[in-house]
């Protein structure tokens, strides 16, 4: 599995899920944010390697509840063996007609020491799941069990999740407004070039407060701006 560095750790919890799309964006990466999974409750951004599970429909001759006691179950075999530090991805096939998983596999996840939990699908005992101390994320809620719509087959395989290739390892940033894939191999210049765009978007949007025209500015076109930002910048500390 992908090993942040601590720094591209710290800066990808500082950075929006949109200004990571335009950094991809200028890597010609046009595909990169879920479509459709919603964070249950705000806070801080979540950060970490992708760690899938794979759904396609169920079979009535194979889900019955008694299929939950096989240790082999790619769904709860997948729960016990992801690692601290994955964010557990999920692919519903964008079906929130049943659950993908429900509070108290996520309540393992989160004891696990799991960095969140994305599904283009829905989740049961939202309420429950809200409380957690895990970022999570979903379609909407869904109360019937994953047995009456999904058959889980693969765990740490390349998936769909919102329309988006999710590969084992790529990283996996959330904010409160949505996920964006990163793949891994180019995860530090994304972020290395994020936070530069952070730090000038803060200064356009200053400047924009206090009654700045856009014509110029963002994107910098007029050559006084780049002085400016950089008068700012020293200024700031930043």
């Amino acid at each position: 599995m992908t090993k942040l560095k601590q720094e591209t750790y710290e800066k990808l919890m500082n950075v929006s899920t949109a200004t990571l799309t335009t950094a991809l964006f200028k890597h010609g990466f046009h595909n990169i944010f879920i479509q459709g999974p919603q964070r249950l409750r705000p806070g801080k951004n979540m950060v970490g390697f992708a760690y899938t599970l794979r759904y396609i429909p169920s079979r009535e001759d194979l889900d019955g509840l008694e299929s939950f006691a096989d240790r082999e179950n790619p769904q709860r075999k997948g729960v016990e063996e992801c690692p601290a530090g994955a964010v557990f991805v999920i692919d519903s096939r964008e079906d929130a007609t049943a659950a993908s998983a429900g509070c108290i596999l996520a309540t393992r996840l989160m004891t696990l020491g799991c960095a969140g939990i994305v599904t283009d699908g829905g989740f049961r005992d939202t309420p429950e799941i809200t409380e957690l101390d895990m970022p999570a994320y979903h379609t909407r809620p869904s109360a019937p069990t994953n047995l009456t719509k999904h058959h889980a087959v693969a765990v740490n395989d390349p998936i769909a999740c919102g329309g988006v290739s999710v590969f084992p390892g790529d990283i996996m940033v959330g904010d409160n407004e949505g996920v964006v894939c990163i793949p891994a191999h180019m995860v530090d210049n994304v972020a290395d070039e994020a936070v530069e765009m952070t730090v000038f978007e803060d200064f356009v949007m200053e400047m924009v407060q206090n009654g700045a025209s856009t014509f110029g500015l963002y994107p910098p076109t007029d050559p006084a701006t780049k002085d400016k930002f950089s008068t700012w910048r020293n200024q700031q500390g930043r």
